[in-house]
Parts: structure tokens; C-alpha cells; sequence
């Protein structure tokens, strides 16, 4: 599945990603903070929570942009989290409307990044959960939400 996130990380490689900055820029290349967050959590290796993007390490060290892509994910999971439940509504139907993800799951429980605290954690899946559930409704079922 091609998504905007595969895209930008794509289109990352050209120009060379030159550091944070350029970073930050690939991005906000991503149209919804839903699609970031999708697009960070990509790129954590769930076997062992490094981060990796092959410009970035190339750039930084493999260590540098492991911490870099880290804090990212982090500060896209809090501006998510700043949202109200109306505006995460508007940017979760953006990112769906994008085709970004399947209509009818959302792996939504491995976007949350290993530094949340369980409060961020709790907060965002009730959050989550609960936006899914009004798709499910409104789709008449035909959205399904994952299990844990």
C-alpha cells in the first residue's frame, strides 16, 4: 500500500536529508498529524524500539537519528494528544480520506511511541477507541476495530 508517509520517506532521499531541520520539513511533507504519527511509529523496529531512517542515520549516526526519530514520534503523539476529540475527528478522517489505511482496521495500538506514560497511553486510546467506534456506527459496521 502506498501511502503519503511511504512518499515522503521516499521522497526524503532526494535532496539528501540533511539534519533535523531538513527532518522536520519531510515531515510536515505528510498532510495529517494521524499520517505521522503512522509513519514514525513505522519506523521503529518493534523487536528492539530503535528508530531508523537510512538518510537520517547516514546524516546523524545511526544513534543520533535513532534519538532524533524518537523524540519526533513523541512530540507528534503529544500534539495528537493536544488535539480535541473534534479536531483528532477531522485529522483521523483526513488521513482515511487520503487513503492512507485500509477503511476497515486501524492498527492504531503500535502508533504509541515507548516513551508515553500510561496517562498519554490511556488518554489516546480512549480517544482513538472512541473515534473508531463512531465510524463503526456510521459505516453501518463495515469498519472493524482491531483487538488488542
Amino acid at each position: 500500500m502506498r501511502s503519503l508517509a511511504h512518499e515522503a520517506m521516499t521522497n526524503s532521499r532526494n535532496p539528501r536529508v540533511s539534519g533535523p531541520e531538513s527532518w522536520r520539513t519531510v515531515l510536515y511533507q505528510i498532510p495529517t498529524v494521524f499520517g505521522r504519527l503512522v509513519f514514525l511509529a513505522s519506523l521503529r523496529d518493534l523487536a528492539t524500539g530503535h528508530y531508523y531512517h537510512p538518510d537520517l542515520a547516514q546524516t546523524l549516526g545511526v544513534e543520533e537519528a535513532d534519538r532524533s526519530l524518537c523524540s519526533s514520534h513523541h512530540q507528534v503523539f503529544q500534539q495528537w494528544l493536544g488535539f480535541s476529540l473534534a479536531e483528532q475527528r477531522a485529522d483521523l478522517d483526513e488521513y482515511l480520506r487520503l487513503g492512507n489505511a485500509p477503511r476497515y482496521a486501524l492498527p492504531y495500538r503500535k502508533l504509541v511511541p515507548a516513551t508515553a506514560r500510561d496517562v498519554e497511553r490511556q488518554l489516546y486510546l480512549t480517544d482513538l477507541e472512541t473515534l473508531l467506534e463512531l465510524l463503526k456506527f456510521e459505516q453501518g459496521g463495515a469498519f472493524s476495530i482491531p483487538e488488542a
